[in-house]
């Protein structure tokens, strides 16, 4: 059987050294759109994202640094996990913050299949990773998996992320534009994934041209709620969570909805040009 559920979370977490400086901070900030408004690349507020002496860290960076997924993703070669890599889909991801991420860290990650449910038709594995560094706990990351054809077995189904979207108009509406390089940009922190960038590639996945990492489209989101209801102060977040329900193509506009709640955001973003086709959905942006 390709999943085996209990050998798979009974599995050894796998450790790792990561680390981050300024420049990969601030080439995540760029790609996930910090000082592209128009005026804005010099504005004080923008230079937060951009200006190493002024610099502060988004935390959905967390997705990133030292290697991010790609030290999540280790877990899919744990014991009891067989499973063919076209079948994945990233369905959801959530990073929960203990303290600010410094702009230069070096620290240990601990990856481990934190759950894996049975929807019947497919498997969602939870693959967690916990970074630490000299002084305690950072973050922690979890990212849903979505694996097709490999349910079935018998396990828990799960509980449901499923969110209700507040019944009565948002208190925000913010547009963001995807530059057309927008994907060729953030890529460069660390997704080399073809689909966000050969044509041929994406057209053998179903699209007739390259689609934005779900991952940027994240963290655009969440900037856009940080520097709409928390003035910009990113130590305010304490954790942020979605459900990747769509795509969006470079050159189209996010349009992200923001219901303020107390101590939360809830937000959708949807794809303007395509009748608000979703792509986020679930969404909560937890503060203090």
């Amino acid at each position: 059987m390709p999943i085996d559920a209990a050998k798979a979370i009974a599995a050894e977490p796998r450790e790792t050294p990561v680390a981050w400086n300024h420049k990969d901070v601030q080439l995540y900030h760029l790609g996930v759109g910090a000082g592209a408004l128009q005026g804005s690349a010099t504005d004080p507020d923008e230079l937060r994202y951009t200006l190493e002496s002024k610099l502060h860290v988004l935390p959905s960076f967390a997705t990133v640094a030292g290697g991010g997924l790609a030290g999540a993703g280790s877990s899919l070669n744990a014991p009891g996990i067989e499973v063919d890599l076209a079948a994945l889909l990233h369905a959801g991801q959530r990073i929960e913050v203990h303290r600010p991420l410094p702009v230069n860290g070096e620290a240990v990650q601990t990856s481990r299949v934190a759950a894996v449910y049975d929807k019947g038709k497919a498997a969602v594995l939870v693959l967690r990773s916990e970074i630490s560094d000299a002084d305690g706990p950072l973050w922690t990351s979890d990212s849903q998996v979505y694996v097709r054809g490999e349910g079935g077995f018998g396990g828990e189904r799960g509980p449901s992320a499923r969110v209700e979207t507040p019944d009565r108009a948002p208190d925000h509406t913010v547009e963001r534009e995807i530059r057309e390089d927008q994907a060729l940009l953030y890529r460069l922190s660390g997704d080399w994934n073809p689909l966000h960038a050969d044509p041929e590639f994406a057209k053998l996945a179903g699209f007739d041209r390259p689609i934005l990492h779900g991952l940027c489209s994240y963290g655009i989101a969440l900037k856009a709620a940080v520097d709409t209801v928390l003035a910009g102060d990113v130590t305010r977040v304490r954790s942020y969570q979605t459900r990747f329900a769509g795509v969006v193509f470079p050159g189209e506009t996010l349009r992200i909805r923001l219901w303020q709640e107390p101590g939360r955001v809830q937000l959708t973003a949807t794809a303007v040009e395509r009748e608000d086709a979703p792509v986020l959905s679930d969404t909560v942006l937890e503060h203090s």
